[in-house]
């Protein structure tokens, strides 16, 4: 099955979902400033040049969709232990835990899987009327406000 590009949408297509340009340019430009230290490609040229790399990351980001795989340079991440507590035992290697940093092309596909599956969940009407959790305008404040009404 061959990778299709939509030259009408500036993106390519994978079944329903579609990869498209404007979606990674809005994705980018939502990215924070700040990058791991071993990503080879830093935040700030990212953005910079977005409408260039653009239609390269959705040929990239579908390619991982249609094969169901993420490229092996992509899942590597740079690890930090960071103490859990202030004034815990720094000799104690139970006091930290683990802070992963993914490459910032990581976190734009993971973002962009959230974005779509969240859309296919709501389209079908598959997500709880009480899950809080992954839903944009939906808190902690409305789970207790729901308990509060219906339970």
């Amino acid at each position: 099955m061959g990778t299709k590009h939509n030259s009408s949408r500036k993106g390519v297509r994978r079944g329903q979902e579609s990869v498209v340009s404007r979606n990674v340019i809005k994705l980018v430009q939502a990215l924070p400033d700040k990058q791991c230290s071993s990503d080879p490609l830093p935040t700030w040229l990212l953005k910079a040049n977005v409408s260039v790399l653009a239609p390269f990351l959705c040929r990239l980001f579908c390619w991982s969709l249609q094969h169901g795989v993420v490229p092996s340079r992509m899942k590597s991440s740079y690890v930090t232990p960071i103490l859990k507590k202030a004034g815990m035992d720094s000799a104690d290697p139970t006091s930290y835990r683990p802070i992963s940093n993914l490459p910032v092309l990581s976190k734009l596909l993971e973002r962009l899987v959230s974005q779509q599956l969240v859309a296919y969940l709501k389209d079908n009407d598959l997500l709880p009327d009480r899950q809080s959790a992954y839903r944009a305008y939906h808190t902690t404040e409305t789970a207790v406000e729901f308990c509060r009404t219906f339970c």
